[in-house]
């Protein structure tokens, strides 16, 4: 990707700094409920609440910490420079809220999807389209023909990869291991699910019975794999923002766009979507209602950010 536009100054001096521990608090419980939903992206709430680009370089310094630590060659001063430029006020808030709506939300929540699937779907289609409008306005917007192009790959991307059709396999764990890798990449990536990959090899389900019934074990090693998957996705996508911000907006936005397939309300058993029913008045108003509650927080987001500067 090339961009006209000027790089994105170096993260740790440009970046908004939250120090707000309530504000993260919450922030992480948002990312976690909505991971536990297939289909919607804990990538998409951090854009939203302006916090993305923090976390990507947050999560680089903390692997580039552990891999200092391990490699050297100055060992822990190495690791300890890296760790200082951490917003651990950031950081650590946001980790305890993810985990607390996971632990406490995964089963209602999953509950809720299980017998009420075509509303859900209809309120979250709302609230990823909504959510659109984020990396659009990032971006600069007055796209040329460069963009448009970065725009339709990202919206193809999106699409395949919510079109995947759904297996049913063993939880083993070299099944586990490259499920967990490539689901916590697309936690990173607004607009593509977790979840929803999960999904589609049937693990979504063992997943979420895991965490409910504390099987330390499968959380153990689902845990190392997403780790391995995170440190990969966390170095592309610092490269990817601070060399080309602008081409990466654009590419996230149309992977936001392709992904909306997987929330149609309409599908049958086998995910395929189907023509809208009679209560489409209802879907319509649920998505509008998505669509509503997203711009209220960017609302929200920008009026803190305007107060706290």
């Amino acid at each position: 990707m090339t961009d006209t536009a000027p790089a994105a100054a170096p993260a740790d001096t440009a970046l908004p700094r939250h120090r707000n521990p309530l504000g993260n608090l919450l922030r992480g419980a948002l990312i976690g409920v909505v991971e536990t939903v297939p289909g919607v992206s804990g990538g998409t709430v951090a854009l939203v609440t302006g916090i993305y680009d923090e976390l990507i370089e947050a999560g680089h310094r903390i692997t580039a910490a552990v891999r200092r630590l391990v490699t050297g060659p100055d060992r822990v001063v190495g690791a300890r420079e890296q760790l200082r430029g951490v917003n651990w006020l950031l950081v650590l808030p946001l980790l305890v809220g993810v985990a607390a709506a996971v632990l406490t939300v995964a089963g209602p929540v999953a509950g809720l999807v299980e017998s009420h699937p075509e509303t859900m779907r209809a309120l979250f289609l709302g609230l990823v389209a909504g959510s659109v409008l984020v990396p659009v306005r990032l971006s600069g917007g007055a796209w040329r023909g460069a963009e448009l192009g970065l725009f339709a790959l990202g919206a193809v991307g999106g699409l395949l990869l919510t079109s995947l059709p759904s297996t049913s396999l063993e939880p083993s764990p070299w099944v586990v291991a490259p499920a967990a890798a490539i689901a916590v990449c697309a936690l990173v990536l607004p607009g593509v699910s977790g979840s929803f990959l999960l999904l589609s090899v049937g693990l979504y389900q063992p997943t979420l019975q895991a965490v409910d019934q504390r099987d330390l074990g499968y959380i153990a090693w689902f845990g190392l794999w997403a780790l391995v998957g995170l440190v990969v996705i966390v170095k592309l996508m610092r490269i990817l923002l601070t060399r080309h911000h602008r081409g990466t907006m654009v590419v996230l936005a149309g992977v936001m766009i392709g992904a909306l397939r997987s929330l149609w309300p309409w599908q049958d058993a086998s995910g395929a979507l189907q023509v809208p029913g009679a209560d489409w008045p209802l879907m319509l108003l649920l998505a509008l209602v998505g669509v509503a509650a997203v711009q209220l927080l960017v609302l929200v987001e920008s009026r803190l950010a305007a107060s706290a500067s």
